[in-house]
């Protein structure tokens, strides 16, 4: 009797304690699941770095348990715009996981490394945080066969240009990148660039573009980008969406669209943006094209030349009263490596504290000077809130940073990115109510993976891949401002990537679960 009782007893203790058959287990949780349809309550558990059930799910049943009472539980954030080709030397990539990303796409505005292969292979010596996508970039592959030279290729050189698209789309690049308002982007007519469109178009790749022209020539430059995706037969993604242009604010329904009319055309037309009125780039896209051409230090030379000078002042007074601004007020350093002390500053006030004197000739001249001692990277606040709002409302628009991986700091750079993802859910969800939550979840998740072709990633669904963000919808917000960046989001607990918690509780792990995400 009594070997069957103890029998009896270990048979009550495995049923109420049964081999845990996932890794982990999110409950009492709200669902925001990346479609854009309205929340739902359901535990997510997670098994081999996969969603394996959404529903009712037993805490016993899993590992590791996080109970996200009074939080939204959504797909993570899925940043398509930024500039992170330094992200080996930084691989927590805090700004980002902070703002609940997981997966970013790297290469735009014309800038990537060319051979992709090794790129998005370094991940295996150097494990990342997040997960990794990259395009091939135009503007690079243009300059390793043409140099920064204002010419047209010829047939030779555009087909070793085709052929380092086509085998960087072989090694897993998500489509094709131009940045077509920098050296050498800018010197490329359209054929060319249709030309390398349509090979990225035959790996189902897209086309990404940082346009001509944001400013007074927008309009002709949106239907340029619409144009080549149609002779090239590949989807089109605008990058960060804006109208830069003083006269022409007010203006974004004009640019807008133009979108609306290619979709109506059946032209697959998206664009992205972030939420700020001030852009960031360098300072050389102050400076004729012309000027430009050979690099920096066939510049400089033409500048020695005191006609050339006075030619370049004058172009620069000329298409600055064509924007509708009066000086460069609105451009403010955000790093100088040769005087660290700019950096935070307007080149008016640059000008006024290095020159004596503030007037527009002093700041063109600052400007120059900035230029041949090897330039600036630049914060312009150069739009406005009403069509920052108007573009955000569009179906087909997504949120990105247009950010690299920052390190805490260093430099004075644009607050997106530490905020982008968090202001948006903040500012402009909670507090403004432009857009339910839902949408705006959309526009950061299955939005972006449909338009890059992340197939696996972007909705919670089961057999996808597990990157998920937890966050309190009433606290979460960005700190960061022009004044003061370096400032991390708030009101994110807990970030997941590939199944694996990189952000546990508002705490980084020490975690690199980090996959390079291909195309193919």
């Amino acid at each position: 009797m009594l070997m069957l009782a103890s029998g009896f007893v270990n048979l009550l203790q495995a049923r109420r304690s049964p081999e845990p058959i996932y890794d982990l287990v999110i409950v009492n949780g709200r669902i925001v699941d990346g479609t854009g349809n309205p929340w739902f309550r359901a535990a997510v558990a997670i098994k081999d770095g996969r969603i394996a059930r959404i529903g009712h799910v037993e805490p016993i049943q899993a590992k590791q348990v996080i109970d996200a009472r009074g939080q939204i539980v959504a797909p993570g954030f899925i940043d398509v715009h930024t500039h992170v080709e330094s992200i080996y030397k930084q691989p927590e990539a805090e700004n980002f996981v902070r703002m609940g990303v997981t997966s970013l796409v790297t290469g735009n505005c014309g800038s990537s490394a060319t051979d992709v292969k090794e790129f998005l292979g370094r991940i295996k010596e150097q494990p990342l945080a997040v997960n990794l996508a990259t395009l091939i970039a135009h503007g690079s592959v243009r300059s390793k066969v043409l140099g920064l030279n204002n010419r047209a290729p010829t047939a030779v050189e555009l087909q070793q240009m085709e052929a380092l698209v086509e085998q960087g789309m072989k090694d897993g690049a998500v489509g094709l990148s131009t940045g077509l308002i920098y050296v050498p982007g800018v010197y490329a007519k359209t054929d060319e660039v249709v030309a390398l469109a349509r090979v990225a178009a035959r790996y189902n790749g897209l086309y990404a573009t940082h346009m001509r022209n944001e400013g007074t020539e927008v309009v002709a430059a949106i239907r340029e980008s619409i144009e080549i995706g149609e002779q090239a037969r590949l989807p089109v993604e605008i990058s960060h969406f804006k109208i830069s242009a003083r006269k022409l604010w007010g203006k974004s329904d004009v640019t807008l669209n133009l979108v609306r009319d290619a979709r109506k055309r059946g032209i697959s037309v998206t664009v992205d943006q972030y939420a700020y009125t001030a852009s960031s780039t360098s300072l050389d896209i102050r400076l004729p094209d012309w000027l430009l051409d050979g690099g920096r230090e066939e510049g400089k030379k033409r500048l020695a030349d005191k006609q050339t000078r006075e030619r370049v002042i004058r172009e620069m007074k000329e298409g600055l009263k064509r924007t509708g601004f009066k000086d460069y007020d609105y451009a403010v350093v955000a790093s100088y490596s040769p005087n660290p002390s700019f950096n935070g500053k307007s080149i008016k006030a640059i000008a006024k504290e290095a020159r004596g004197k503030s007037d527009l000739n002093s700041q063109i001249e600052q400007i120059l000077e900035m230029y041949a001692a090897g330039g600036a990277g630049m914060v312009y606040h150069g739009m406005n809130e009403d069509d920052v709002k108007e573009i955000m409302r569009e179906p087909f628009t997504m949120i990105a940073s247009d950010s690299g991986v920052r390190r805490l700091n260093e430099g004075m750079p644009h607050p997106r990115g530490y905020g982008n993802n968090a202001r948006v859910l903040g500012h402009y969800v909670r507090e403004l109510r432009l857009l339910p939550l839902e949408d705006a979840v959309r526009k950061m998740t299955s939005l972006p993976a449909q338009t890059f072709n992340l197939r696996d990633r972007g909705l919670l669904r089961e057999g996808f891949a597990a990157d998920l963000v937890i966050f309190d919808e009433e606290s979460i917000g960005d700190r960061a401002t022009f004044e003061q960046p370096h400032q991390y989001a708030v009101g994110i607990s807990f970030v997941i990537v590939n199944g694996v918690t990189v952000l546990d509780d508002g705490r980084m792990t020490t975690h690199r679960p980090g996959a390079a995400l291909r195309l193919h």
